[in-house]
């Protein structure tokens, strides 16, 4: 088990948030979709509410190569609270950890470092959970360390679909790159009475050659558009057909090139099913929830995660560097 800042008094501490604002941003650096910053705002809100004398927010964004600074704007307007950018404030959002190489390396020193600034360590960031990287496994190694509530609610509810979900469970892998999903379709083929892949998935199987262990819960569209960008109206009603008999849904990538608005029909015939059927509904991967949101569908879900390879990863029975960097801070 891993400890929640519930286990701790928070009261007059420093505490360290390692938080996953990894947002889209358009070209002039303007946040496209701030889904991951609202999901932290539970653990920001319970360290307030329990006296922390400061929170200071550390995070990555995509390469390195991206400033912070527009996240502490938007997490400021949510919050209601101004956040600083630096080290003013009771609330602060440090820099991009990734412009400091020592985070991609997993350093020691560079996790020694920012360990100094507080006195508690907090990972919120499941959506990172599965980096080596110095803020996510390094930090446990010198402050006393918890789950922040966001990564302790994501872990649950995994946990939930791996061992005991309601039957039956449908379970829907999309996009593309087969060989990054291989395992977790065979692991979620375990407690899944059906497994949808879509064309792309599909099609790699077929080429490859890709054994699967159990091919008789795997199905993949009927018909498609555009050369396979898209499912056809057949697959549609299909799909439709056997998630409505579900009592609990797992989703994870799209169904076709639905950036271009022609081919994005199939994946939100999906999402409108998977809600239709009043299963409960887990989804997760970076691009599928952007759509569902861009779609103004994210309530409609049971737990949207901000986990994409993080969620393949658990579920493909992987141990996640974060969380065992977590577990290991209670011995």
């Amino acid at each position: 088990m891993m400890r929640t800042i519930r286990d701790f008094d928070i009261a007059n501490k420093r505490v360290l948030v390692r938080t996953d604002f990894n947002v889209p941003l358009s070209e002039s650096g303007e946040i496209l979709d701030d889904f991951r910053i609202k999901q932290t705002i539970p653990t920001i809100e319970y360290l307030i509410k329990n006296g922390a004398k400061k929170i200071i927010l550390i995070s990555h964004l995509g390469k390195g190569e991206f400033s912070l600074k527009p996240v502490a704007g938007r997490l400021g307007e949510l919050l209601g609270e101004k956040v600083g950018f630096g080290q003013e404030g009771k609330i602060v959002l440090l820099e991009n950890l990734r412009f400091n190489p020592g985070e991609e390396a997993n350093d020691d020193g560079f996790a020694r470092e920012l360990s100094k600034l507080g006195d508690l360590y907090v990972n919120d960031a499941f959506g990172a959970a599965h980096r080596d990287h110095a803020s996510i496994v390094g930090m446990p190694k010198y402050l006393p360390s918890a789950a922040g509530l966001l990564l302790e609610k994501e872990v649950s509810c995994l946990t939930s679909l791996s061992n005991s979900p309601e039957k039956p469970l449908v379970a829907i892998i999309g996009g593309k790159k087969v060989e990054d999903k291989v395992k977790a379709i065979d692991k979620i083929s375990e407690v899944a009475d059906l497994v949808i892949v879509s064309g792309l998935i599909q099609k790699e199987i077929q080429a490859k050659n890709i054994q699967l262990k159990y091919p008789e819960k795997i199905i993949g569209p009927i018909d498609e558009i555009g050369g396979g960008k898209d499912v056809g109206p057949k697959t549609n009603n299909f799909f439709r057909e056997k998630i409505m008999g579900a009592k609990t849904i797992f989703w994870n990538g799209p169904l076709g090139k639905f950036e271009e608005e022609e081919f994005s029909h199939g994946t939100e015939s999906l999402a409108r099913a998977i809600i239709d059927s009043g299963a409960f509904s887990i989804v997760g991967g970076g691009e599928t929830v952007e759509f569902i949101n861009k779609l103004g569908l994210i309530d409609k879900f049971s737990h949207v995660s901000t986990g994409g390879g993080a969620m393949l990863e658990f579920l493909s029975g992987k141990k996640l560097p974060g969380i065992e960097a977590l577990k290991r801070s209670e011995q």
